[in-house]
């Protein structure tokens, strides 16, 4: 559903209006990141295990402790964020990207609430508030987001002003899902038993230290991600200016640019090098809508094993929280591993779909970002498992090591011509493969739990690239055959690529059933999954 929002927004705006977007996008997940990343997975993991153990009254002393916190640790991020938003943007290399980060700066305060309440209630492994009130989000920010930027596009304001209206949705979705949020925790409270009359409790300071015990190193090691990500963005688009001042298309815009503003033409050529540097920012920023799409299945995933895992620990059931871990990794992969591979090899008919946007360059950003966002996924789950066994610092050494690789990557390639933005995805896959595969490392040393290489990896691999190979050749010669009926033009592609998807996706599921890759343990993590697996007659 996210994508629901960038989609139609990334159509309103012009390629320099969605690089400034993207930009504004990166430093709002750095700040949210800093301050909220750890809250919900500390306290879903610290209730999850008090109520476990009966514990009623602590479970109420966390969120009462955690609640004005972060509330002051949200007035403090979104001041800093609006009073320092120039300063943020020229860090980016994009100056104009500053309205919308003032803008955004409310919704880091928004999130600081919504994080307790749905950690809150993922801590008794109910997903329900985090799902609806995200669902809100979506279509709220959606609905506005769309209608402001259209709006300011009829009034004729420039592209870094519509970018900043598209993304006031985002602020708005998010401060009405705080009403909500409150009456789902009291329905929660509703269910749970008064706390026993002899329970003691610790104080509210030792109580908050507790949280940040767990939090502090989850939000550095998830801090690491969003830094590298602004500071590659970053770099990224200075390495595109430094050979871009020199190509003819921008020396014509800076010698237009120069006589129409009276400026000289050195402080044209850099504003002219900075709005096509944003401009190729823009087009690699319309596929990472989409490879942003297979984490967003195993986000919930991720989050729901935290619990499960915690709560099997601590009734010292180590079996239990083995075979969870490894559901968990084949699920991701029977998830992650179909829908990246179909990105991978159907880049071009989904571009066309979505953006109408049938450039080589955008294809081949997204067929590299499809592979990417297979570690990525990865990356998500296997740091879930690691965080709920109680092991969150060892991502202090594994972001960082693959942060440094995309940072070092991205200098070295975006510098070049012939590679140009390309750098960016590139940096990308290798980081986050390198990630996920020093987490598995770690996994299997301190969790002490091996993965089936077989089971897990190989075989589900093998029915994804199966069900991409044929996706690729029935997509063409669905194209082929449908050519002379219907066209070639992006609802004909639309139509084309809807039916390939609906093949696949029922080719898939007789695959993974047939070679009998995927089982009833495995459905156990899904809603539902018991009765999904008689009905497919899963063992």
């Amino acid at each position: 559903m996210g994508a629901i929002y960038k989609i139609p927004i990334f159509n309103v705006l012009d390629d320099e209006g969605a690089g400034y977007f993207q930009v504004t996008y990166n430093i709002y997940t750095l700040v949210l990141t800093i301050a909220t990343a750890g809250i919900p997975v500390a306290l879903s993991r610290l209730v999850s295990t008090a109520a476990a153990r009966g514990e009623t009254g602590l479970v109420k002393r966390y969120f009462s402790v955690a609640l004005p916190a972060f509330f002051l640790i949200g007035i403090i991020t979104m001041s800093g964020m609006f009073l320092f938003a120039d300063e943020l943007a020229s860090l980016m290399n994009s100056s104009p990207a500053a309205t919308g980060i003032r803008v955004l700066a409310p919704a880091v305060f928004f999130v600081c609430l919504i994080s307790v309440y749905r950690g809150y209630a993922q801590g008794f492994e109910n997903m329900i508030p985090t799902a609806v009130s995200q669902v809100v989000e979506v279509i709220c920010k959606t609905a506005f987001g769309i209608a402001a930027a259209l709006w300011l596009v009829n009034a004729g304001f420039g592209p870094n002003i519509v970018s900043a209206g598209a993304i006031m949705g985002v602020t708005i979705g998010l401060g009405l899902c705080i009403p909500l949020l409150i009456l789902y925790k009291k329905k929660i409270d509703s269910g749970i038993s008064p706390p026993a009359g002899h329970e003691e409790l610790p104080g509210s300071f030792h109580t908050f230290g507790r949280i940040m015990k767990v939090s502090i190193p989850i939000t550095l090691s998830a801090s690491f991600m969003s830094i590298m990500t602004v500071m590659d963005t970053g770099i990224v688009l200075s390495r595109l200016q430094t050979w871009l001042i020199d190509t003819e298309e921008v020396v014509k815009a800076a010698a237009i640019l120069a006589a129409e503003e009276g400026l000289e033409l050195s402080v044209a050529l850099a504003e002219a090098s900075e709005v096509a540097a944003s401009s190729l920012f823009g087009i690699f920023a319309k596929p990472l809508t989409v490879y942003n799409l297979p984490p967003a299945l195993i986000v919930p995933v991720a989050v729901s094993i935290i619990p499960a895992i915690a709560a099997a620990l601590a009734r010292k059931l180590k079996d239990e929280a083995g075979e969870i871990v490894r559901s968990s990794i084949k699920l991701n992969n029977l998830l992650a591993m179909p829908a990246c591979a179909g990105i991978v090899l159907l880049s071009g008919p989904i571009l066309i779909t979505l953006f109408n946007d049938s450039r080589q360059m955008a294809s081949v950003l997204m067929s590299i970002l499809g592979a990417a966002s297979f570690f990525v996924c990865l990356q998500l789950i296997t740091m879930a498992i690691l965080q709920a066994s109680g092991y969150e610092r060892i991502a202090m050494f594994t972001f960082p090591v693959g942060a440094v690789i995309k940072i070092i990557l991205s200098y070295i390639l975006a510098g070049n011509p012939e590679i140009g933005i390309i750098a960016s995805p590139v940096g990308t896959l290798v980081c986050f493969a390198v990630i996920s595969v020093l987490n598995l490392i770690f996994i299997k040393v301190k969790v002490k739990v091996s993965p089936d290489i077989f089971g897990i990896f190989i075989k589900p691999l093998i029915c994804a690239v199966s069900m991409a190979v044929m996706s690729y050749f029935l997509y063409r010669l669905i194209y082929l055959l449908g050519s002379d009926i219907i066209g070639t033009g992006q609802f004909a592609v639309a139509v084309y690529l809807a039916f390939t998807i609906l093949f696949a996706v029922i080719f898939y599921a007789v695959l993974v059933i047939f070679t009998r890759t995927l089982t009833k343990d495995d459905l156990a993590l899904v809603p539902k999954g018991d009765k999904l697996a008689a009905i497919l007659r899963v063992k």
